[in-house]
């Protein structure tokens, strides 16, 4: 069965800014729900993996103002 062209971008291409404010949402959402002390994941990317930490607690050496907010 063919779909229809909508004309979106493909799902592997980059964010539309609408795609990216809604990423930033359910992050946010995400962060203030769901996250306890930390969160560990990795993907697959066409540059390599991907590794992302979420956590609560800042990492040593780090200063919270090298951080950009959501």
């Amino acid at each position: 069965m063919e779909t229809p062209d909508t004309g979106a971008r493909p799902p592997d291409g980059p964010l539309t800014d609408a795609e990216a404010e809604q990423f930033h949402h359910l992050l946010r959402r995400y962060l203030a729900h769901e996250l306890d002390q930390w969160e560990t994941w990795w993907a697959d990317t066409p540059y390599g993996p991907a590794y992302v930490l979420l956590t609560r607690a800042l990492p040593p050496g780090e200063r919270h103002e090298h951080y950009r907010p959501l």
